[in-house]
């Protein structure tokens, strides 16, 4: 039985999978706070002491830089060793991958029905592939084509710089440089990160804050509660956050897109994208993607998917986990 894992800022979800080509079963699903465990391994060994199944091989999926089989877990204290996994678990080796190279991995093992589409656009089938997904924090991710697959490769552009496309924007930078050091795509263009727009339009005066949404912010996460008075227009100041939120991320999507020069398509994951994807879907994303002056032509025929299945992750450690060397 292969262990797989999904392991964010957030919450880390661990399965127990069986895995056949691209089809992946997740047998059992389990979620747990990542904040209320002292580490990684101690979730990993209640898990597996409460189930009677022997680990075959394991790999999980982590929020943060993979090196020489260790890993900082971007938003939290954790750090994560393969080898210490492995004595855990009786394994000779124990697989570590950032995040956004497992969910790459997981897009195969997905169905239709697991995509909406933001961009029918017309795909090179021999291009490569990018992946973009905000939550807690903003990964970036790119599949490489090698002749007869797609192979992906982790990245950690949602660190790079924000780079404003607009005077709005460019106050936003200015805002958030009084705050931080360093204002990457991932201050805006994440969970945190709408909370960060929201507070910029409220504090330099582009709108009111009514009294009712002071007391529902004031005790509870923000980012769900601007999602969803956004989407449903009750608050004009969280219209406004989340329609700025959602020009950055396809800004920044665009950005992904040239770089990698990802003509067989763009994927859009994380946990915001299916919460939020009738904006996503009105043109908005869509048009900041393309923008790209004497490249937009380029940009307007690559296909963008946005990816519905939360489970993405989960099923791309399990695939990598099975995945025999030098294969994808």
């Amino acid at each position: 039985m292969i262990l797989a894992g999904d392991v964010g800022g957030t919450n880390t979800r661990l399965a127990w999978c069986e895995v056949s080509g691209s089809k992946v079963e997740l047998k059992l699903v389990r979620s747990f706070k990542s904040r209320e465990h002292a580490s990684l391994r101690d979730i990993v060994k209640g898990f597996v002491e409460e189930s009677a199944h022997e680990v075959e091989r394991a790999c999980f999926g982590v929020a943060g830089p993979v090196r020489h089989g260790r890993a900082r877990i971007s938003n939290l204290t954790w750090e994560v060793r393969a080898e210490r996994l492995g004595e855990l678990l009786g394994l000779d080796e124990v697989l570590l991958a950032n995040d956004l190279e497992a969910c790459a991995y997981g897009i195969a093992s997905l169905e239709p029905s697991d995509f909406a589409v933001l961009n029918e656009g017309s795909p090179d089938r021999e291009g490569n592939e990018a992946l973009i997904s905000a939550g807690t924090g903003l990964g970036e991710a790119g599949l490489h084509w090698e002749g007869d697959c797609h192979r992906p490769f982790p990245s950690e552009g949602g660190h790079a710089d924000f780079a404003p496309s607009n005077e709005t924007e460019a106050d936003l930078l200015a805002f958030l440089w009084k705050e931080h050091e360093h204002v990457s795509y991932e201050r805006v263009v994440s969970g945190p990160g709408l909370y960060n727009i929201y507070r910029f339009l409220r504090d330099t005066g582009r709108g009111d804050e009514p009294g009712w949404l002071t007391e529902e912010l004031r005790d509870n996460d923000p980012s769900p509660i601007l999602s969803e008075h956004g989407l449903s227009g009750r608050s004009k100041l969280c219209s406004d956050a989340l329609e700025t939120f959602v020009s950055i991320y396809g800004a920044e999507a665009g950005n992904l897109a040239l770089k990698l020069m990802a003509t067989a398509g763009v994927f859009v994951g994380g946990g915001i994208a299916p919460k939020i994807l009738p904006k996503l879907q009105d043109g908005r994303f869509f048009r900041s993607f393309a923008a790209k002056g004497r490249m937009s032509s380029l940009l307007e025929r690559i296909p963008v998917r946005a990816i519905l299945n939360d489970r993405c992750a989960l099923l791309g450690a399990a695939r990598l986990a099975a995945l025999t060397p030098g294969s994808c």
